[in-house]
């Protein structure tokens, strides 16, 4: 018998409607979360990764407007649920690490105070007894617990981004967001702070979805692999089958970019072109002005998902069997 998926995805469709046209940043995507686990979702920039991220958090904003679909969380819908019912789930259930730390945080509150204000929002406790539980947050992510005290502008940018993880699991959520949560950081606070994410997920038993660009983060990091483009999924696997026979000409194109430092290579065969104006996407396949094994059909219809292998799903017309 198979688990339900902690977090399912079903046909989602995220619009923004613009001076130039319609923005089609999420465009019938589908996939899915397991428990426990981690799924990295890499994708170029404008492929509609943090729109997916929001839409799950129910935090999409004008001008932009979920057209269609479902986002199944413990077999719930949020798009059904009431705005009541979905503040009581965001931060409790479902929390969010966003890009920018230095951004992220209320410069005119100690970072005590912001820690403690979500666990007041979701448990009956008092202030003095959630400033207990932010301090031992604060350590938990290697931070002095005195430290509670200071406001964002004395601590590091890889500090502000430990406070951040802290806000976002003081409430042991069973599913976290991360949007790009090293982005803004250097290499080494990189490593620091994705090896503590790692090791908090574990302790606490919480899946995450990894937004990213870093196809060696999702090596370190993650168990699943969805690759997006154009607001869809176009390769959905584990990581190691995604990693050794990756099928999608987009996810082979990403590869084949990545420098070898041990081969005699002089030039990267770069993906030619650049993505598609999302307010005019091409037909049929998003991908097929780039694509080197592009068919007739590609341009005239959309692929529908295929199981390649076991677990392994790839949107593409070459994997079609007449």
């Amino acid at each position: 018998m198979t688990q339900t998926p902690l977090l399912e995805i079903k046909d989602l469709v995220v619009q923004y409607a613009v001076e130039d046209g319609t923005v089609r940043a999420v465009d019938h995507l589908n996939m899915e979360l397991g428990f426990g686990e981690t799924l990295g979702f890499v994708g170029e920039t404008g492929a509609g990764k943090t729109t997916t991220a929001l839409a799950v958090m129910r935090l999409i904003e004008s001008p932009g407007r979920i057209i269609q679909g479902q986002i199944l969380f413990e077999g719930q819908d949020l798009l059904l649920t009431s705005v009541d019912e979905i503040r009581a789930i965001r931060g409790k259930k479902i929390a969010m690490i966003f890009q920018d730390p230095m951004t992220s945080l209320n410069p005119n509150m100690t970072v005590g105070e912001q820690i403690a204000e979500m666990i007041m929002i979701h448990e009956k406790i008092s202030k003095a007894q959630a400033m207990g539980k932010a301090e031992k947050m604060l350590e938990m992510v290697d931070i002095q617990a005195e430290r509670a005290k200071d406001y964002p502008h004395q601590f590091s940018g890889g500090m502000k981004q430990r406070v951040v993880i802290a806000i976002a699991l003081a409430c042991t959520p069973v599913l976290l967001i991360a949007d790009e949560p090293t982005t803004a950081l250097d290499v080494t606070i990189q490593a620091q702070v994705l090896a503590l994410m790692q090791e908090l997920k574990d302790r606490i038993g919480t899946s995450m979805l990894l937004i990213t660009h870093d196809l060696g983060i999702v090596a370190d990091t993650c168990d699943k692999v969805a690759i997006m483009y154009a607001g869809n999924v176009v390769e959905y696997a584990d990581k190691r089958a995604l990693f050794t026979q990756p099928r999608h000409p987009y996810t082979i194109g990403l590869f084949n970019s990545i420098p070898d430092i041990d081969g005699e290579q002089e030039d990267l065969q770069v993906i030619k072109g650049q993505m598609p104006d999302p307010t005019n996407l091409p037909p049929g396949c998003a991908f097929h002005p780039r694509c080197p094994a592009a068919l007739p059909r590609c341009s005239q219809s959309i692929p529908r998902r295929i199981e390649v292998d076991p677990g392994h799903h790839v949107s593409c017309f070459l994997f079609e069997r007449e």
